[in-house]
């Protein structure tokens, strides 16, 4: 099974190329470092320095991955991490989040899983140890990671009942690789469980790292340098929308009883639709800005009733900067995003009905009270009108968020107690 998948992904390299080569039209870091992609990376460092080998595929994982990766090298310090992405946005997210690591670092792309690519990845870096973040297992990688004595830890783990179903769908593919992989280190007792049904013999409960997340003071900084050019406005905040839901909102505000001077802050998940989703603010005959046109002595207008934000690596700040938030990717069935992250923030949190990517976390948000479930796009801005008109229910909510949050923390220095016994002293 495995060799007829490597030979679909060698027949599929060209259309995989030049599916890259389009979409750097959009986002040029597409068109960046293809020689990593294809597992070709020059001479071979001369230092003997061990290598611990993190993949985080893009922006959601990198952040995720931060306390894990400052604890690894505090508790190895003679080692360094090269850390793996997919895209460009999650390679820029990490340059921007470990610039302070210096050389104990390095970023690279994630090969593509031929086979021979991953094993000139392993021979080039000679990492003493594999961790993937959350749900990413590619079964050459994994092949060659035991051929050469790697250990493989899939770390921070989610498994939807979804994701089980597919994965069993793909049979001894799927089942080998889940059998090369070391240890698991599982958010829940259900990932736990669903993991283990795939065939992995070590699993652990750790709970979430994304618990563990420090805001960081710039982007607090930031945050409230936005809420000053907002003003005392309220803030409704989309966050980590999708293709879809944008226009269900908008069309959703158009019939909302929001306050009369609320301003809608919309966030789009993924860089290259920002021009997009401007287009549809528009054709309702919206007022908008975009976060890039306020420079750094910008002011939001007060007929504005939209701001777009339209950059990168400023969700924290966004955050920090709303009255309540609506997490994204939860009103059309694409399975959520992360709310632990305006939960810390101590922000009421707002989330559609289809979250079966996060659905524990959902679920004990709404019971600590901190998080509200809405069906649909009108209920959403219902739900958000009755907060910000109720500044007493509203800052109620934040406090339990923020308590939620808290006391889930500590899944960081469990990971690393489950890691410890495969890396060196």
């Amino acid at each position: 099974m495995r060799l007829l998948y490597t030979l679909a992904w060698w027949l599929a390299l060209p259309l995989v190329l030049a599916r890259l080569w389009l979409r750097g039209r959009q986002e040029p870091g597409y068109r960046q470092h293809w020689g990593e992609r294809l597992g070709f990376y020059g001479r071979r460092p001369t230092s003997a320095t061990d290598t611990i080998w993190l993949h985080a595929v893009s922006v959601g994982e990198t952040r995720a991955a931060e306390p894990l990766i400052d604890a690894l090298l505090a508790a190895w310090p003679a080692c360094r991490i090269v850390l793996t992405h997919m895209t460009p946005t999650g390679r820029a997210t990490g340059k921007s989040l470990f610039a302070r690591h210096g050389a104990r670092l390095v970023q690279s792309y994630l090969p593509y899983d031929t086979g021979a690519m991953p094993a000139r990845f392993i021979r080039h870096f000679a990492p003493r140890i594999c961790i993937l973040m959350e749900t990413e297992v590619w079964p050459n990688l994994i092949h060659q990671c035991n051929r050469y004595k790697v250990p493989v830890v899939l770390a921070n783990a989610r498994l939807s009942q979804r994701s089980l179903g597919k994965a069993q769908r793909l049979g001894k593919l799927i089942a080998d690789a889940a059998r090369g992989i070391t240890l698991v280190a599982a958010q829940t007792q259900d990932d736990a469980d669903r993991v283990r049904q795939l065939g992995v013999q070590d699993v652990v409960v750790t709970g979430s790292i994304k618990f563990d997340v420090v805001v960081p003071e710039a982007a607090l900084a930031t945050g409230a340098w936005l809420r000053g050019a907002i003003g005392t406005r309220p803030v409704l905040l989309c966050a980590s929308t999708r293709e879809g839901e944008e226009q269900l909102i908008l069309d959703a505000l158009t019939r909302a009883s929001l306050p009369a001077n609320a301003l809608l802050l919309i966030v789009p998940r993924h860089p290259q639709r920002f021009d997009e989703v401007e287009k549809l603010v528009l054709a309702q005959g919206l007022a908008m800005q975009r976060r890039s046109g306020l420079g750094q002595d910008g002011v939001v207008a007060a007929g504005t009733q939209v701001l777009l934000g339209d950059s990168m690596g400023e969700m924290f700040a966004y955050y920090a900067a709303c009255d309540c938030a609506f997490v994204g990717g939860s009103l059309l069935p694409l399975g959520g995003q992360n709310l632990i992250e305006p939960a810390a923030l101590g922000k009421p949190v707002l989330i559609g009905p289809h979250t079966f990517n996060f659905a524990l976390v959902t679920e004990q948000a709404i019971a600590a009270g901190g998080a509200a479930l809405v069906a649909d796009a009108d209920a959403l801005m219902a739900q958000a009108a009755a907060l910000l008109q109720d500044p007493a229910r509203l800052a109620a909510m934040g406090e339990k968020a923020l308590a939620f949050a808290s006391q889930h923390r500590g899944a960081t220095p469990r990971t690393i107690a489950a890691i410890q016994p495969l890396l060196p002293a």
